[in-house]
């Protein structure tokens, strides 16, 4: 079944994005929620015409988007400082929401659902990496360390 994304559905697509899946998974799912439309030839030509009009709208979109990835990768050496109990081990875990809230303070605001951790929660100190997704062209890899607070 092709369908076109109303939104964005993650391990999916994008808005716009014309998708193969499964009858159930579309019929079930995505339609009754808003998610997507049957790809007809008429959503066809009507979404091609919406991408013509968005195309050079995006531009200015994708150069902002643009600028706080640059500001993103400008931040040589990041740190999270965390509670932690014996070794190397925290006290609760560090997630995406702790690294959006770690970056607003830095001057670089990005949603916590825009954040994907290599391995999710981080429970040890330690380096890690980071995936961000400031829009759909601007995908930029971070690196940050997760210390441990003076105690």
């Amino acid at each position: 079944m092709e369908l076109i994304l109303k939104k964005d559905v993650e391990h999916l697509g994008f808005t716009d994005d014309v998708v193969t899946v499964k009858n159930g998974y579309g019929r079930n799912y995505l339609i009754p929620n808003g998610a997507a439309v049957l790809a007809t030839p008429s959503a066809r030509k009507v979404l091609a015409e919406t991408l013509k009009q968005r195309a050079y709208k995006e531009k200015s979109v994708i150069e902002s988007a643009q600028k706080e990835a640059d500001k993103l990768n400008n931040l040589v050496e990041f740190k999270i400082t965390a509670k932690t109990g014996e070794g190397d081990k925290l006290f609760g875990s560090v997630t995406d929401a702790d690294l959006a809230d770690a970056l607003d303070k830095e001057g670089v605001s990005i949603e916590k659902k825009f954040i994907s951790v290599a391995g999710g929660a981080i429970k040890r100190t330690g380096q890690y990496e980071a995936t961000i997704r400031f829009h759909r062209e601007v995908i930029s890899t971070f690196t940050f360390d997760v210390i441990a607070e003076a105690k």
